[in-house]
């Protein structure tokens, strides 16, 4: 298929590789140089611009990192949207609030165009060994039409409901994330603050009742995983700001819907304080420092 991509960043970069190295024809758009290069090094084209990405697509994928860069894109100035040919599957992969894929969407319908939104998790990681996790906000027929792209970059589809449900699968996942990191790097901290090895500490909790998807493959610690962000100097991964943002997308959500997240508010203030130290660029495994006994 020839397909446009838009938004090349940790997660986007990969993503749209994968789908070359599927035998797909990728043309990309992101305002970074070097994201372009990387993609265009593994047989991509390199667009001028979005409008240019979109010309002769049987697909659009976005990856952007908010709302206000979906809305932008597709209903902005540029309205990409009505740049798009008729009958033109669109799948837009960030992690953005329910209500602004269902504005897009609802615009989408009304030129001919299919849309779901497909928010994912599994980490640059999983990105790049094509093995993330996609929760599908759409119709069963514009799912079935993004499923055999979406397996190219993927190995876990769900089909969380109509659209929008994506999205709010998305902010569940990536509260308890936010949770479960900030509880890990609290019991982490306190081993080492007894005299405990970090490594092996993390390996009698991820045997035990306490193990859970930051001790198997993400580790806050560094050197307790050579794969982990926080081994890199907490770079390359999933950041802080973005996981701020989530964070405030499920608490606008709770209140919205009156749910009771008091661990999630209590995250959001942790991150909020930890963005406000200046590590809001780190990745979000960085938030051990603020709970270390020297951090």
């Amino acid at each position: 298929m020839q397909i446009a991509f838009i938004g090349l960043g940790n997660m986007g970069g990969p993503m749209a590789i994968n789908l070359i190295k599927a035998g797909h024809s990728v043309k990309a758009f992101d305002l970074s140089q070097d994201a372009l290069a990387k993609v265009k090094a593994e047989g991509g084209q390199a667009a001028a611009s979005a409008q240019d990405a979109v010309q002769g697509a049987e697909a659009v994928i976005s990856m952007l990192p908010a709302s206000q860069h979906v809305e932008g894109l597709y209903l902005g100035s540029g309205n990409l949207l009505a740049s798009i040919a008729k009958g033109t599957l669109v799948i837009d992969s960030s992690t953005i609030a329910a209500a602004t894929s269902q504005k897009v969407a609802k615009a989408a319908e009304g030129l001919g165009l299919d849309f779901i939104d497909a928010p994912v998790s599994g980490g640059t990681g999983g990105a790049i060994a094509g093995t993330l996790t996609f929760m599908v906000g759409g119709s069963d027929a514009a799912l079935e039409r993004a499923r055999p792209l979406l397996e190219k970059m993927g190995k876990n589809i769900f089909h969380a409901g109509t659209v929008g449900a994506g999205q709010t699968a998305k902010i569940c996942n990536n509260m308890l994330l936010g949770i479960l990191m900030i509880g890990t790097s609290e019991a982490i901290s306190l081993g080492v603050a007894n005299g405990l090895d970090p490594k092996v500490l993390s390996e009698i909790m991820r045997r035990s009742s306490g193990g859970n998807w930051a001790l198997e493959v993400y580790n806050p610690y560094p050197g307790v995983q050579e794969a982990s962000a926080a081994t890199r100097g907490y770079t390359g991964g999933f950041g802080t700001d973005l996981m701020l943002k989530d964070l405030g997308l499920s608490q606008e959500n709770a209140a919205a819907v009156k749910a009771s997240t008091p661990l999630g508010a209590l995250a959001r203030a942790l991150y909020a304080a930890h963005s406000l130290a200046g590590h809001g660029g780190e990745d979000f495994s960085s938030v051990i420092k603020m709970l270390q006994k020297n951090g």
